[in-house]
């Protein structure tokens, strides 16, 4: 928190009973880090459960799943989304849990945006 002193008339100036001195209180409002979260790939998760896991846990349409997952295929890494510390964590901890019930050895985890 910042105070600032500012300087007003004198009592004998302005002719009231005020002290002379205003105070404001500036507080600066960070935005909080971004992270990506990023799906793996690897040669036993079918695609259909890929696009499904992106539609169920990141609320992608069928064509932007399907998208995703092509990236994903193609060159073994994919975003599926950018979210506050807590949320992707969240999420990529969903993602695992989900996919190992599952039978499938599909990765999710986080990195910081840069």
């Amino acid at each position: 928190m910042k105070v600032v002193e500012v300087k007003m008339m004198s009592d004998e100036e302005s002719g009231s009973s005020d002290p002379g001195v205003a105070i404001s209180d500036k507080t600066q409002i960070e935005q909080p880090k971004m992270y990506k979260v990023l799906m793996h790939n690897d040669d036993y998760t079918t695609m259909e459960f890929v696009i499904h896991s992106l539609m169920k846990f990141f609320n992608k349409t069928y064509d932007e799943a399907h998208g995703i997952m092509l990236k994903i295929h193609n060159d073994g890494l994919g975003i599926c989304g950018i979210f506050t510390f807590e949320v992707a964590e969240s999420k990529s901890a969903k993602v695992n849990r989900y996919s190992r019930g599952k039978g499938h050895p599909l990765k999710c985890t986080i990195e910081p945006c840069e």
